[in-house]
């Protein structure tokens, strides 16, 4: 004669789910296992935490795993994609099992050390570091239960490192910019030509559509307003175009429907590729990074005698001099 099978459990399958209500709160959810008493154990494991809950407050204890899936399903950051990556990571390999109350700087050291062992840079390690202390920061203030009780009791103090290793920026000279620019390739030198002529970001160009461009009539010319949830301080970007960047809109316009720049019908995820790395060792500029255009860009401005004030909110015009290219051969 088989065991009895305890109210509350069901079999889908071959795997037992549970199905009961205790108190006020009714549990759905499967026990990840085909066997009987295995499954039994853990229905009366879920009835004492929910007793343990609701009579003395005591938490039930969390995974980093499931903080990390519902802080994915409930984010709507622009960075998101980037932090998925992060926290795929983290769960597959550091602290995805471990409980949200053991989790501190101590246990996040396996991570920090595999992280330099890639040759990533202090702000790099930072960036993950944020990450788990934000979903921790979550789960300790805003994060409540159906008991009324907060995920974590209070989050631990996740101390970043010191970016003492920070890379300095490298402003290409003309030459530099005009040998590198002859080895990208035609889609990536779009780009570059573009962000080294309007001072965008990466993203901001790999995301330019051209529902966000807006006609100026009286100087024939136009702009593109970039939405603050693509543009990292999080306000309005208004991206007027010099001589350089708009004969670049006009030479891609009609390539795509709905981005200004794309490659072989589709958005480019980032301007760092295969093509970028390939060109840059080939021009002998190895160490120069997407970001060192934004950079180029702010060092020609300085030249031309803009303030270090006007340079937060400035935008390149026609016939402004100090930073457009000396020839338009590049944009061939």
């Amino acid at each position: 004669m088989g065991r009895k099978v305890p109210p509350g459990l069901a079999q889908r399958g071959k795997i037992w789910w549970i199905q009961k209500t205790v108190g006020d709160q009714r549990i759905r959810k499967s026990t990840g296992s085909g066997d009987l008493v295995e499954a039994e154990k853990y229905l009366h494991h879920l009835i004492e935490e929910h007793r343990k809950a609701s009579v003395y407050g005591i938490r039930p204890d969390r995974s980093f795993r499931e903080a990390a899936t519902r802080y994915l399903k409930e984010s709507t950051k622009s960075s998101l994609p980037r932090e998925a990556l992060v926290i795929e990571e983290l769960v597959a390999r550091f602290i995805g099992d471990l409980p949200l109350r053991s989790i501190h700087v101590g246990r996040l050291q396996p991570f920090i050390a595999a992280r330099r062992a890639k040759g990533n840079k202090n702000r790099t390690i930072n960036y993950g570091l944020q990450v788990v202390r934000h979903i921790l920061n979550l789960a300790a203030n805003e994060w409540i239960d159906e008991h009324g009780l907060t995920w974590l009791e209070h989050a631990p103090k996740i101390r970043l490192l010191r970016e003492d290793d920070k890379r300095e920026p490298y402003p290409l000279s003309w030459d530099e910019q005009e040998r590198l620019f002859s080895f990208l390739p035609q889609h990536l030198r779009q780009m570059a030509l573009f962000t080294v002529n309007t001072g965008s970001r990466d993203q901001e160009v790999c995301n330019l559509r051209w529902e966000w461009e807006i006609d100026v009539p009286a100087l024939n010319t136009s702009v593109f307003i970039v939405p603050k949830h693509r543009v990292k301080n999080r306000e309005d970007r208004l991206v007027v175009l010099n001589r350089v960047a708009k004969a670049l809109i006009e030479e891609v316009r009609g390539i795509h429907s709905d981005y200004v720049f794309s490659y072989r019908g589709k958005r480019l995820q980032r301007m760092r590729s295969h093509g970028w790395l390939t060109a840059c060792a080939q021009a002998g500029l190895s160490h120069v990074r997407v970001h060192d255009l934004k950079h180029t860009f702010g060092r020609r401005l300085r030249a031309a005698g803009v303030s270090f004030e006007d340079r937060q909110v400035y935008r390149p015009v026609e016939n402004r001099g100090g930073w457009r290219l000396k020839s338009a051969a590049p944009m061939s």
